[in-house]
């Protein structure tokens, strides 16, 4: 196995590549006392918190990895991953049996090139008569094909042919009488030359004659090839000297997407069920873009540096609620971002690490069990991407881990916050400031069709908002002084392959948070179950059923006029009285490697956990190339 295919299943293996950052929800205002964020008063710093470049992923390249196949399952996904592979260098031309492939190749092509697999599609024959595509219509066979024999000094492919049926050409008889030049030349000098298969004292001087007259006969080729072996060398030569990297290797992806949604009727201020106010959105077409570089200096690490930049935002504010975002969304106002600069390296072979100022966070660094995951080409909605737990903290930068502990087991760690950056009040920013996450999560392969993951991650926060981007992220009434939270969260993840066409799994996620100089504590829920369908009428394609319940406040026990779920209303003890449901359904058309169309649909009953609110009905087309 190579070092960098283990580096790759370690520590990137089933995770996107970028970070995918997470907008905040907004924090509901009221016309008396409105509750202000943290990150507003930064009005000097670009939180990551402002933009969600989309993930980059890249189906069509594999992992390689030490795990025996029949446990791949943990390991690999079945799709987006990244594989480092290093340029080929170009094979050294005065070796004789590339010297008689360039021969070959000179017969098809007037400006012939190597292939870079040469080097190991051939091996050593020590007779003429063994490459079976050869005549021996002529003396010149005959003589040559004695001089072979002795002298052990042609070479042809590893099947004992040149290529199929085709008759040795005198470019390709040329070749090789050449390379039997430089090996009886080689010989000459030494007293008792001998090889594996024969043994000889001297050069006998009839050989010297019949050389001489075969060289005379095929002048005019052996002047050609070296004119072509010469030609090649120089641009070999050429291309070293100004190829942009020898170890870097570029990945590209742009989406391009049609949205809209109904403008249903919203109970912003739920005192007595009366809808104070209307969705306003409008159809959209936006389109975004990202690169990723991807270089090796060992060949067992990994430098990833992503940009991105799109004009794709958030409708929550439009209406109301955020449980109508798409995975998609990148609102760069189409600057271009830096969305990956991390890090990836073996500490063994078993330990993987990553270290970054973006692009580090539990989503990149747990293995993803969702098969239905994946901004561009999985499902359409935020919402059904992943376990909500796992984007608490909206983190960016920081360090994490992948450890291999068996065969069916591996153990991956992160920590990460989300204005590393930031110089300035610990409170707000820092690596060990403002908001941050550490989280682990247990990967197990139980059966050959089964991935597990067990999450569990503690977050802090300064202003009493999970930043998780989905349902209940807000904690406290907007009426109250903002009040930093300490969360912890657990959850799972199972995804079982009934057969290659059916995939079944689901989620579930729990959140406790207490606030600080407060009693009472907060505690939130979420689950989802799905369906999958892999190769749906066409190999390649990818369909998708889910149904979901986004993140809810169950219990919130802080002193009156803290409580969010009842904050217009006193702000009293309570959880959410209703339940949102969240219903999806999307079908990837995959029309070749690089160009797929996503059309998908989600509703949900009750937004806002409020059955006040009208049906909120989203709808997408995606587009997606990749190059």
């Amino acid at each position: 196995m190579s070092d960098i295919s283990l580096l790759m299943a370690s520590v990137l293996a089933t995770a996107p590549i970028s970070a995918l950052q997470l907008p905040e929800q907004p924090v509901i205002k009221s016309d008396k006392v409105v509750q202000q964020s943290i990150q507003e008063n930064l009005s000097q710093v670009i939180s990551p918190a402002e933009i969600t470049p989309p993930e980059f992923v890249q189906p069509d390249i594999t992992i390689s990895s030490a795990i025996d196949h029949k446990y791949e399952n943990i390991l690999n996904r079945g799709r987006e991953k990244i594989k480092f592979i290093n340029s080929p260098n170009s094979p050294e031309l005065k070796d004789p049996q590339t010297v008689i492939e360039v021969a070959h190749n000179q017969e098809n092509t007037e400006e012939f090139s190597l292939s870079p697999d040469s080097d190991n599609a051939m091996s050593q024959v020590t007779s003429v008569s063994q490459l079976k595509d050869v005549q021996p219509s002529d003396w010149a066979f005959n003589a040559f094909q004695s001089l072979a024999e002795r002298y052990g000094c042609i070479a042809g492919y590893a099947d004992g042919t040149y290529s199929g049926n085709h008759p040795i050409s005198r470019y390709e008889f040329a070749a090789g009488l050449n390379a039997c030049l430089e090996k009886i030349n080689e010989a000459m000098p030494a007293a008792g030359y001998a090889d594996a298969n024969h043994k000889i004292n001297t050069v006998h001087n009839q050989d010297l004659i019949l050389l001489q007259r075969l060289q005379d006969e095929f002048k005019a080729e052996l002047q050609q090839l070296q004119q072509h072996i010469e030609t090649i060398e120089h641009r070999s030569t050429e291309l070293q000297a100004n190829q942009f990297s020898t170890t870097t290797r570029l990945f590209g992806q742009a989406v391009f997407s049609v949205q809209g949604s109904n403008s249903p009727n919203v109970d912003l201020f739920p005192r007595d069920g009366v809808p104070e106010r209307q969705g306003k959105t409008n159809v959209t077409f936006t389109s975004s873009a990202q690169l990723t570089l991807a270089t090796s200096f060992t060949g067992r690490d990994l430098l990833l540096t992503g940009l991105s930049a799109g004009n794709l935002g958030s409708n929550a504010s439009l209406l109301s609620t955020n449980m109508g975002r798409l995975g998609f969304e990148s609102n760069t106002d189409n600057n271009l971002v830096i969305s990956d600069l991390s890090y990836r390296f073996l500490a063994a072979d078993n330990l993987g690490i990553v270290v970054g100022t973006a692009g580090v966070n539990p989503i990149n660094t747990f293995r993803g069990i969702n098969p239905l995951e994946g901004s561009s080409d999985g499902a359409i909605s935020l919402f059904c991407q992943r376990n909500p737990i796992l984007s608490i903290g909206n983190g960016t930068a920081g360090i994490g881990f992948d450890w291999q502990i068996s065969e069916r087991i591996s153990l991956q760690g992160v920590y990460s916050a989300e204005i590393a950056s930031y110089p300035g009040n610990i409170k707000q920013g820092g690596l060990f400031g403002g908001r941050f996450t550490a989280g682990t999560q247990l990967s197990l392969a139980p059966s050959n069709n089964v991935d597990v993951g067990v999450h569990y991650l503690y977050s802090h926060s300064p202003d009493g908002l999970l930043a998780s981007g989905i349902g209940d992220s807000q904690l406290i009434s907007p009426f109250a002084d903002a009040t930093a939270f300490d969360t912890q969260a657990i959850g799972a993840t199972v995804s079982w392959r009934v057969n290659p066409n059916l995939q079944l799994g689901g989620w579930g996620g729990f959140t406790s948070s207490k606030p600080f100089n407060l009693p009472g504590s907060v505690e939130t829920t979420n689950w989802m179950v799905f369906a999958a369908f892999p190769n749906l009428l066409r190999p390649g394609n990818l369909g998708g059923v889910l149904v979901g319940q986004p993140p809810k406040i169950t219990s919130s026990t802080l002193p009156d006029g803290f409580n969010f779920p009842k904050f217009s209303d006193g702000g009293t003890a309570g959880g959410r009285s209703d339940t949102s449901i969240h219903v999806e359904i999307f079908y990837r058309a995959q029309f070749s490697d690089n160009i797929a169309l996503t059309p998908g649909l989600f509703v949900i009953f009750n937004p806002d956990h409020n059955s006040a609110n009208d049906a909120l009905v989203v709808g997408a087309l995606r587009a997606t190339f990749r190059f």
